[in-house]
């Protein structure tokens, strides 16, 4: 893929409710973090975290799966993909990660991946890449360098920051299995259909690694512990499923095709803002004045990055924008 782009043929009302829609999305993937960060200080592991998530949003969206089931014999190897790396492992890493640093640095690491996809088009698959987008390589790395705090030894826990990492790479793989996914001339599936699949895919993998019969089901009667707000732990697992990935990753579907790909990535850029804001307001996790302005850094990396993308086909040198807005859609993200 990408499976599509926008149409000039959209008026400025449709953009309108494109840019809305993006905004939404951006805005639903960037709670994730928050929401789930109690319910695993309140005694659940990441990985049955990850699960409950997953799990409940495969079967929200099992109808569209079974409205697009000739999807599996026709990509077998994007919805794999799609479950293994965008869904499972995305998922897992930032989870994980969540639970060791604060949600919006775990997040900004998370923000190499449009770096990291230059990397490997450059110096793996050995092509061009333009100025601009080494430009936002470089931006992208120095910004992370302050939100890390280099020159303090890196004060995060070293672990956490590896699995942010991570999940960045999981999105550099789908990326790179998604572009090479479509044949030319090929019909592109439909992305809803693509997100169905690969959340089942997803929940498969996850039931098999996270084992959810071992986990402490009696967390969800309960309530979670939002910096000194007790709030019910099923409503914070309800926001999870329903708002940060069913309706998340519908919109960002539904907003891409009135959008061009460089502008759904300005906006994707705006979820790790969000989600710092929410997890400064909601958890109570401040950032550093360094740190805010090297956050700030890091997505002016990844819109460069992100807006010197070529069109398809193009001769031009190749950069490659964030892997969950290619498909139509995030982070995967978060």
């Amino acid at each position: 893929m990408p499976v599509r782009t926008s149409d000039s043929s959209h008026g400025t009302p449709a953009k309108g409710v494109g840019l809305g829609l993006a905004l939404g999305s951006a805005l639903a993937f960037g709670g994730s973090g928050v929401a789930a960060k109690p319910l695993i200080e309140a005694g659940l592991d990441p990985l049955h975290v990850v699960w409950l998530r997953v799990a409940g949003a495969a079967l929200v969206m099992l109808p569209l799966a079974v409205r697009h089931r000739a999807l599996p014999r026709r990509r077998p190897a994007l919805l794999a993909g799609f479950g293994l790396l965008a869904v499972a492992g995305v998922q897992a890493c930032y989870f994980a990660a969540i639970s060791r640093i604060p949600v919006g640095v775990a997040l900004l690491v998370e923000y190499l991946a449009p770096a990291l996809v230059l990397g490997w088009v450059r110096f793996v698959q050995r092509r061009p890449v333009t100025r601009a987008a080494a430009l936002g390589v470089v931006l992208a790395a120095g910004g992370l360098a302050c939100v890390v705090e280099v020159w303090s030894g890196l004060s995060f826990d070293a672990l956490g920051l590896a699995l942010a990492l991570g999940a960045a790479c999981c999105q550099v793989g789908y990326f790179v299995l998604s572009d090479q996914g479509g044949d030319a001339g090929a019909e592109a599936p439909d992305p809803l259909g693509v997100i169905a699949y690969g959340l089942l895919v997803g929940a498969a993998v996850l039931t098999v690694v996270a084992r959810p019969w071992t986990m402490d089901w009696s967390v969800l009667a309960g309530t979670a512990d939002m910096n000194g707000t007790a709030v019910p732990a099923l409503a914070l697992l309800a926001w999870i499923v329903l708002i940060a990935t069913v309706l998340a990753y519908v919109t960002g579907v539904v907003s891409v095709r009135r959008l061009s790909p460089q502008v759904a990535g300005v906006v994707a850029c705006l979820e790790a803002v969000i989600a710092a804001v929410l997890a400064w307001v909601l958890l109570g996790e401040h950032l550093s004045a360094p740190q805010l302005v090297g956050g700030a850094v890091v997505l002016l990396g990844a819109f460069i990055a992100q807006s010197s993308t070529p069109a398809k086909g193009s001769p031009e040198p190749v950069a490659a924008g964030g892997p969950e807005r290619e498909l139509s859609t995030p982070g995967a993200a978060a």
